[in-house]
Order: C-alpha cells, then sequence, then structure tokens
C-alpha cells in the first residue's frame, strides 16, 4: 500500500520543517545559559530528541555531559545546570531538593529549567512553595509536533489518555490547540474541520482563540481538511487485537517513538538491534499495512527477487562490476539486512501467536463482535483467566464483552472479577476502579436488564409478576450502542461472507474481515456527506459533541485530510485509513497524542 503507487496523489507536505523549527528553537534556549553546563534530560524525552536533535551535535557545541537523573549531582563541579523536561509536579519538586540541598552546602550554581511542550502554572507554583523560585529560571521549549514518518505525526504525550479521561485532568487540551496552530501557520490554513467528543470540541475551541489572537496569514493550504476524533468515542477498536503487520510488532516489541528495537531471538544472535520502522525501510514500508497472513508470501518473494539481483553479477565484465559495486551492491545489502529482520521478527511473532493460541482469541473476539455465542465467550475468558495466558489479553476481552454487551450481568461481573484478582493478583482492585471510571468495564445495574418487551408485559401484570419476569430475562442485556451502531454503520460484514484478505476490499480486512473501525469508519462517512448531516442518530449514540466548521477564506486544497486522535490510537487505524486514502486519492495524515493500545494507558 506505498504511496508510490496511487494514481494522481497529491504530495504530502515536508514535515521536516518542524523538526528544524523545534532544533532551533531548542538550541536558542540553551544558549541562554552561557558557557559549559551539564544538560539533564528527562528519560521520556530522550527518544524524541534523538529524531530532532543530534545528541553529537548537542554536546560538541552547547554541553558536556548528558544524564538521566540521578542523585549524584553533589559530585559535579559548582557550575551551570539546566534541566530538560515534562512538566510535571515530581519532578520540579525533585530539583528544588537538589537547589536546597546546594544551599545547605555552600555551592553556588546557577540553574535552568525547560518545560516541553509547555510550563504550567502548578509547576512554577512548586518552586514558589519550596522556596526556589528566584534561584531558578524557567522556559519552555514548544516541542508540540514530532513527525515519525512522512504520514504520521505525534505530539509524545503519554499521559494524555489517563489524565484527560481518566483523571479530567484537561491541562493537555491547549498543548494539542498549540499543535493545530503550529501546523496551521507552517502549511496554511484548513478548509474544514469536522470533530467529535468532548476534548475534541474543547480542542478546537483552544486553537480558534490562538488563530484569533495571532496573525493571519494567506498563502495556500496544503491541507484539504482536519478531523478530530477522541478516543472515548471508539474504545472497541483498541480492545480488539491487532493482526496487520505493523500492529503485531508493535503488540509484541513495542514500538516507541518510530524504532523499535528487535532481542536475540529476531536478530539471530546475542544482540539486540534498534531498528527505525519508517517508509525508508524498503521492506517495512511494503508489509506495515498488510494482513499477516500475507507477509510470509511477500518475504519470500522478496528473499528470491534478492537474490536473483546478487546473481547478476555472474558473467560481468570489470566494468560491469564495478558499477555494480559503486550503483546497486550497498543498496541489496542494506535490503538484504531489514529483509533478515523482518524474517526473524515474523517467525518470532508465529511462535509466540501460536503458543498463545491465537486463532482462538480471535475467534472468542470475533463472537463478541457479532453478539453470537456469549456464553461460549465468557467459558474461554474465564479459562484464558485461570490458565493465566496473558493478563493484558484477558483484561482487554472483559472490557470488549462488557462495551459490546452494554455491561456484565452481575452475576458474571462478580464472578470474572474474583477469578481475575485470584489469578493476578488483589492489586488489580484499582484497575477495575479505573475501568468502570473509564466506561471500559461495567456492571448492570437492577432494571437494565429489561427489554422493550418486559417494559411492555409489565404494564399489564403486578410487580410480583414483573420480577419473575426480570429473572427469565437476566440472560439477555441491554441492547447496547455498540449493536446499534454497528446495524447502522455496518461494521461488522455478514457471516458466513468469504473475505479474500489479499485483495481487501474494505477497511474491514485490518481484522481479518470481521470489523471495520468505527473511529475510521465515521472519519469516512462525514467526508463523504461533507458533515454530520445523516448521522444524527449516529452521534446521539455517541453522546453527540460533534460540530463542523468551515472557514472563512475557504480556499482549494491538496486532497489531504489530517486525523488527530485525541487520546492515543493504534496502528490498526493508521492502515485502515491508509487504504481508505488509497481507495479515494486522498492522503490521510494522522496526528497522535501517543500512538499507544489503550491497553496499556490504564
Amino acid at each position: 500500500m506505498a504511496h508510490t503507487e496511487w494514481r494522481d496523489a497529491p504530495e504530502l507536505p515536508d514535515f521536516s520543517l518542524l523538526k528544524r523549527l523545534a532544533r532551533d528553537q531548542l538550541i536558542f534556549l540553551l544558549e541562554q545559559l552561557p558557557g559549559k553546563k551539564d544538560l539533564f534530560i528527562d528519560a521520556d524525552l530522550m527518544s524524541p530528541l534523538d529524531r530532532i536533535a543530534n545528541v553529537t551535535i548537542l554536546k560538541f557545541s552547547l554541553y558536556t555531559s548528558s544524564l538521566k537523573y540521578t542523585y549524584f549531582l553533589s559530585f559535579f563541579p559548582p557550575r551551570r545546570l539546566c534541566f530538560l523536561i515534562r512538566p510535571r509536579i515530581q519532578t520540579v519538586k525533585w530539583i528544588s531538593d537538589l537547589v536546597n540541598a546546594d544551599k545547605v552546602a555552600g555551592r553556588f550554581r546557577r540553574y535552568k529549567i525547560i518545560f516541553t511542550p509547555q510550563k504550567f502554572y502548578a509547576c512554577e507554583t512548586v518552586l514558589e512553595e519550596q522556596g526556589v523560585y528566584g534561584d531558578v529560571t524557567t522556559d519552555e521549549w514548544n516541542f508540540y509536533i514530532l513527525p515519525l514518518d512522512d504520514d504520521i505525526l505525534s505530539l509524545e504525550l503519554p499521559e494524555f489518555f489517563r489524565d484527560n479521561f481518566l483523571e479530567g485532568d484537561q491541562r493537555w487540551v491547549t498543548t494539542a490547540g498549540s499543535a493545530l496552530h503550529l501546523l496551521q501557520s507552517v502549511y496554511g490554513s484548513f478548509s474544514k474541520v469536522y470533530g467529535i467528543g468532548r476534548c475534541a470540541k474543547m480542542v478546537y475551541e483552544s486553537w480558534r482563540e490562538l488563530m484569533e489572537e495571532g496573525e493571519q496569514r494567506t498563502r495556500q493550504p496544503e491541507f484539504a481538511k482536519v478531523f478530530l476524533v477522541d478516543r472515548d468515542v471508539d474504545f472497541v477498536t483498541p480492545l480488539c487485537s491487532q493482526v496487520v503487520y505493523e500492529g503485531l510488532v508493535d503488540d509484541l516489541f513495542r514500538i516507541k517513538c518510530g524504532s523499535v528495537e528487535f532481542g536475540p531471538d529476531v536478530t539471530s544472535s546475542d544482540k539486540s538491534i534498534k531498528v527505525m520502522l519508517n517508509s525508508q525501510d524498503k521492506v517495512f514500508s511494503e508489509i506495515r499495512n498488510e494482513h499477516f497472513s500475507n507477509v510470509f508470501g511477500f518475504l519470500s518473494q522478496k528473499a528470491k527477487n534478492l537474490q536473483t539481483a546478487y546473481d547478476k553479477r555472474r558473467g560481468m565484465d570489470i566494468q560491469q562490476m564495478k558499477a555494480f559495486v559503486s550503483d546497486e551492491l550497498k543498496g541489496l545489502k542494506q535490503e538484504h539486512r531489514l529483509l533478515s529482520l523482518h524474517i526473524g521478527a515474523s517467525e518470532s511473532m508465529m511462535k509466540k501467536k501460536t503458543k498463545q493460541d491465537f486463532q482462538e482469541l480471535l475467534k472468542t473476539e470475533h463472537s463478541l463482535l457479532e453478539g453470537f455465542e456469549i456464553r461460549e465467550c465468557i467459558t474461554y475468558i474465564e479459562e484464558h483467566i485461570n490458565r493465566q495466558v496473558s493478563m493484558i489479553d484477558s483484561l482487554r476481552l472483559l472490557c470488549l464483552l462488557s462495551i459490546t454487551e452494554n455491561g456484565l450481568l452481575s452475576k458474571d461481573y462478580r464472578s470474572l472479577k474474583a477469578q481475575y484478582l485470584q489469578s493476578y493478583g488483589i492489586k488489580h482492585l484499582l484497575t477495575f476502579a479505573n475501568l468502570r471510571q473509564l466506561g471500559l468495564l461495567e456492571e448492570q445495574q437492577a432494571g437494565e436488564t429489561l427489554t422493550v418487551m418486559e417494559s411492555k408485559v409489565g404494564k399489564l401484570v403486578n410487580d410480583k409478576t414483573v420480577g419473575k419476569l426480570t429473572d427469565a430475562f437476566s440472560s439477555l442485556a441491554k441492547k447496547s450502542n455498540f449493536r446499534a451502531l454497528s446495524k447502522r454503520l455496518a461494521l461488522v460484514p455478514k457471516s458466513g461472507e468469504e473475505y479474500d484478505l489479499r485483495v481487501p476490499r474494505d477497511m474491514a480486512y485490518v481484522f481479518s474481515g470481521a470489523y471495520i473501525p468505527l473511529s475510521c469508519k465515521l472519519i469516512e462517512q462525514v467526508l463523504e456527506r461533507d458533515g454530520w448531516t445523516g448521522l444524527e442518530e449516529v452521534t446521539r449514540m455517541l453522546n453527540g459533541q460533534e460540530f463542523a466548521v468551515t472557514a472563512r477564506n475557504k480556499t482549494d486544497a491538496q486532497r489531504i485530510v489530517l486525523v488527530m486522535f485525541l487520546g492515543g490510537c493504534t496502528f490498526s487505524e493508521i492502515s485502515a485509513l491508509r487504504f481508505l486514502g488509497k481507495e479515494r486519492d486522498t492522503y490521510y495524515v494522522k496526528q497522535i497524542e501517543y500512538m499507544v493500545n489503550i491497553k496499556l494507558s490504564i
């Protein structure tokens, strides 16, 4: 699904500009503290920083050492200390303790804290409360967006989902709004803005305020439209097991900041190798969006083609061999190395998934999505928990069961919860409380299992009879919003239909033809209708908060749509949007606060 195959495909903006802007601003801020300095970098910033500013360059021009936080700073010479950190209260308290310890010991140093992507009033309040506000200078590095690939941008904020959706902390809303404002400043205005969700609406309002305050520039826009979507609009998609290649790599090896570390089981050596996963990897770019069942065939054919390219050396004269070595050999060796790594990764994934009985897991998920054989699914989940196959997968199945069935019956909820706590530990009581607060794992309350038919019958009989009817219907869950949404948007293809994964016909291929991601289907429908007209029933079931705004200075733009997921997204959704873009000769640029599955954000 490489974009080079698209006919009349629009050209993507040059996102390297964002890297240069961020790097130049960082260098400027560091130079505000003259002389030799020791720069201490928050551990979470090491990977993003390495993507935009070569650490070697920074060391050479700006500082003498780059360390993660340590308690041995007292052994450092008394000079300038600079801290590059996320705006976290605990980190600011640690720095305040260091400054106060230096005061007691009589050490004189100059301190500078650079917050990124922005500083918050709460952090400055901590400095004031600790009595070091006048000893420390503060600044902010507006590092809002990190380009991970040609069509993926990230805010790299792993705490966004928990802070906003679980704890109700809305401090990152302004950060997301500022990121959109930066994109608009660099690449021109958007012609239309769509969104759904409470957070999406707040981000738009924050962004609009920045637009009104700032200077309006007229230039040819490089984006056509922007779509803002809250993660809690679609919890089902990130709870389903990923089966596209890039999604499986993320599930098993953890893709962080656009790179992954392959261990000895992949490299066939005693060393681990860190690999960048982007469109520059010719092997990866061709299989990243493919269903895993197609990957081995592709890699096998790739290996044959590579061998054929090597065999061209036979029979060459001196001049031909010289041209071959200078023009092709280096590229072939690089491709051979990458091919070996991806073959090793595929074999490792196959072994792990076979060991975990992956096909049975997928079958259970598909049954839950379709609403069939629910009791059999619950039995499988119980067996999965009691065998301690996977703590995370067990939790995902419980959440998927709860969402698709609009909550668990009390007896099922209590039984499954008790079994989970017995298998994985009582410490997960807090996990269940958090999941319940998010609406991911809920117990049906008394009266919620009454169907429409029961309600009508209840008007004709006495309360005692109604009680008996309620018990009789206790195995029937209330018709959930997911079921209604699935039917309304045709998210689950009709059972019995054959689906050729080698030639996918729609976005359902990312889940083996069993389910079209709700988030992606919404985006498709809204863009087709040029708004929410005709989707009133859908938005009502999604608790509304939808909006569509047309820019005043509407101009013709390229067919590039920016989709901003607030709360993270999965690689399955990214693959689905790439498929949709290919079908419609449109680019979908994905902007996320952090690409991580919900199952790791609780």
